[in-house]
């Protein structure tokens, strides 16, 4: 995947399993995780730099991006002005 001006690919961590406390946490009730790994980054938009590179861990907002399904794996396809912070 090759994305376009200031675009960027993430793939999502997976949801916690179990609670810190160890107590398994069902299916219906995980939260959507808020936090990846850049896969793909785009050129910039309008002589603006990318910030973040491949490989950067990241944390952005809860209904971020646009959800997609390559291969059988999910990513994330959002705006560099949706991520957070580089962790």
């Amino acid at each position: 995947m090759k994305p376009i001006n200031d675009r960027v690919v993430i793939k999502p961590s997976p949801a916690e399993e179990t609670t810190k406390g160890g107590l398994y946490i069902p299916e219906t009730a995980k939260e959507k995780p808020q936090r990846g790994e850049v896969i793909a980054v785009g050129p910039g938009k309008d002589d603006k730099k990318m910030t973040v590179k491949i490989g950067d861990i990241v944390l952005y907002g809860k209904y971020a991006g646009q959800e997609i399904s390559l291969e059988g794996l999910d990513y994330l396809i959002m705006r560099e002005d949706d991520i957070l912070v580089i962790v």
